[in-house]
């Protein structure tokens, strides 16, 4: 598991490309026939793929977390973002995940394995995972039963629909959040006007990117930006006292996850354009 500890506004400031690269970009989280992920010391939410094959595959506590297994004293949620179809077995129990269908499963699950269907076409599992103090219900979730949000304008360059999946009147979770937005054609800013969240982390996973497409990722405190150029499937950290928005060069969707002190959405606080530098 990569560790990725926690960084201030101060120090973040004198960042070169390669730094930032290295302290917030996750740049493979699909690995065929593994699990790779990821743990922030931000709100210690733990990011990351599963692309099952042949085998089956599990998440292992590792001795990163000094537990007995992984769900232990966590939550987790997967979101299957293409490839072919998933199934997840929980204590004996199969869910079946197409693309863009989501399973939330509580702490104290010990029995869980994930696998594809087709072997010959394998479903991509993005993995979004926070501490939990509570127990809560094992629940999918297809993109039409989530909650749905229309906003922006194509005038601005910016007309999405978000979809909220595990949120305050959704998958009920310890803290976890999750969603996923989509944009309409001719739409490429995502969270613009950007905001920020002082009482939660926030992590982006960009796909259904092709190969020669990028999103320009911003990020810092408002009147420092910085910007990370990402290219398909890859994933961003944003700490809690950054700005998190991007523009692509092509369409694009991203998984938001969220974890932190705070369980409101609405919970952000808008930074005026002529605010940002």
């Amino acid at each position: 598991m990569d560790i990725r500890h926690s960084t201030n506004p101060a120090d973040a400031k004198g960042y070169d490309t390669a730094r930032l690269r290295q302290q917030y970009l996750i740049e493979s989280v699909f690995v065929p026939g593994e699990v790779k992920l990821t743990y922030s010391h931000d709100d210690r939410l733990i990011l990351g793929g599963a692309m099952p094959v042949k085998e089956a595959l599990t998440l292992e506590a590792e001795d990163v977390l000094k537990t007995d297994y992984f769900l232990e004293r966590r939550e987790v949620a997967f979101m299957n973002i293409g490839g072919g179809e998933a199934f997840i077995d929980v204590e004996g129990e199969r869910f079946t995940l197409v693309k863009l269908d989501t399973l939330y499963v509580g702490k104290g699950v010990r029995d869980l394995k994930i696998a594809s269907v087709d072997a010959d076409n394998p479903a991509k599992l993005y993995i979004t995972s926070a501490t939990a103090h509570a127990k809560y219900p094992t629940r999918k979730a297809t993109v039409q039963e989530a909650n749905t949000l229309n906003l922006g304008a194509l005038e601005s360059s910016n007309e999405r629909t978000i979809h909220q999946v595990i949120h305050e009147v959704g998958i009920q979770s310890c803290q976890l959040m999750l969603g996923v937005t989509l944009f309409k054609p001719g739409s490429v800013w995502n969270t613009m006007p950007a905001h920020i969240h002082d009482r939660r982390m926030e992590a982006y996973l960009y796909f259904d990117m092709n190969d020669n497409a990028r999103v320009f990722h911003f990020m810092g405190e408002p009147s420092e930006t910085r910007h990370i150029v990402i290219a398909n499937e890859q994933a961003v950290i944003s700490p809690a006292w950054s700005v998190h928005s991007g523009a692509g060069t092509s369409s694009y969707a991203f998984v938001w996850a969220m974890a932190g002190e705070n369980y409101t959405f609405k919970d952000m606080d808008v930074i005026p354009m002529n605010a940002l530098k």
